[in-house]
């Protein structure tokens, strides 16, 4: 059946990360009787300018007139959001009136969900206006009023387009930060997930600290340096990585200053080895909780940006074949669906699971009282 047919509904994702680079669209149909996701229609990846991603990441830390900045940037987000929408339609040749609704995530720029609350930068009544398309926003409050994290909200996703009924799968998503889905077969057990703690967001900053290049691309300048287990030790030190789920977490946590704090014990250390260094981090982090949590897991499964990297790919699968030999590790494309597609297409599903007022959220990752339907409605 085309996804053009009566049956099948359109929805939108957009997403942009912890990376801080841009964001990610799709335009996805969903079974209307189901929810299952039927086809991805078209994808479209907008890069922020160098102003934008700056003032972005400046918002991530207190500053002068933060509300009026924050404002100033929730407009400016818009129109990069708006421009993807236009592209998505443009590429699957369909008009605005036959999308049900865009399911938004903002860019976080604090998230502390100990203290009661999240912020994410957006303006979704603006987005509506702008496109004529109803738009989801505001999908971790509802969570975090409940008593959760807030976070992850992927493992939902995660679980309904990759669950196995012949094994259980570990889908791992590199974002800035890096998270886990635990999807046992036959649902024999709950499916659990977590923050594991840094993806990209250390390796982005200090390459573009160092070599003023946005991300070490295939992890090729990490591969020139050498691992310095001392600094590693200290790293791993962080008592973020061995607390028990539910646990989320962001820049708030890992960030250039608390890389600076952990280096002031070892200011001899290469540039390049400190990228070496953060890149085994990464891996044994993601390793250490897979072990952890889902010893017995044979097959894993990588999405996000951090399936790009080569080298970081490798160090998780040689990190985990020391645990277990007959362990695999590839991206999601090995299940049909492009790494870099994940995230967008799990707001369109949380936007398409608000229409149909479902919950979206899993008590059991995030830590919250109870299902919960998730998001706000901005109409066109």
């Amino acid at each position: 059946m085309s996804s053009f047919d009566s049956g099948n509904s359109l929805y939108i994702g957009l997403m942009s990360g912890t990376s801080l680079d841009g964001v990610d669209g799709t335009l996805a149909s969903f079974a209307d009787k189901t929810g299952a996701l039927q086809e991805t229609l078209a994808s479209a990846y907008i890069p922020f300018p160098d102003s934008l991603r700056a003032e972005l990441l400046a918002l991530q830390t207190s500053g002068p007139d933060e509300i009026h900045r924050e404002s100033l940037a929730a407009n400016q987000l818009v129109e990069y959001y708006a421009a993807c929408v236009a592209t998505l339609l443009q590429q699957a040749g369909v008009d605005a009136d036959r999308i049900e609704s865009i399911g938004v995530h903002g860019q976080t720029v604090r998230h502390r969900p100990d203290l009661g609350y999240t912020r994410q930068i957006n303006n979704p009544a603006l987005l509506a206006e702008k496109t004529g398309i109803d738009v989801i926003a505001d999908f971790r409050s509802r969570d975090i009023a409940a008593g959760g994290q807030g976070a992850p909200l992927v493992p939902a996703f995660h679980h309904a387009l990759f669950a196995s009924q012949e094994e259980d799968r570990v889908v791992v998503n590199i974002g800035g930060i890096a998270n886990i889905s635990i999807l046992p077969s036959k649902l024999t057990k709950p499916v659990i997930g977590f923050d594991t703690g840094p993806g990209n967001v250390l390796l982005d900053a200090w390459i573009s600290q160092h070599n003023g290049q946005p991300y070490d691309a295939g992890g090729e300048w990490a591969k020139t340096g050498k691992v310095h287990p001392a600094l590693l030790a200290a790293l791993r030190e962080e008592a973020f990585l061995s607390a028990p789920p539910p646990k989320s977490t962001g820049r708030d946590l890992f960030n250039p200053a608390w890389l600076a704090d952990k280096l002031t014990q070892f200011p001899d250390v290469a540039s390049a080895d400190v990228q070496a260094t953060l890149t085994v981090f990464s891996a044994t982090s993601i390793a250490d909780a897979i072990r952890q949590h889902a010893p017995d897991t044979k097959a894993v499964y990588v999405c996000g940006g951090g399936a790009l990297n080569a080298y970081l790919m490798t160090l998780i699968h040689f990190s985990l074949k020391l645990h277990r030999a007959d362990i695999v590790v590839s991206s999601t494309a090995t299940l049909g669906v492009a790494p870099n597609q994940i995230e967008a297409l799990a707001f369109a599903w949380l936007a398409q699971r608000f229409d149909t007022k479902e919950p979206a959220n899993l008590p059991a990752v995030t830590g919250a009282e109870g299902l919960r339907i998730l998001g706000a409605l901005y109409p066109a």
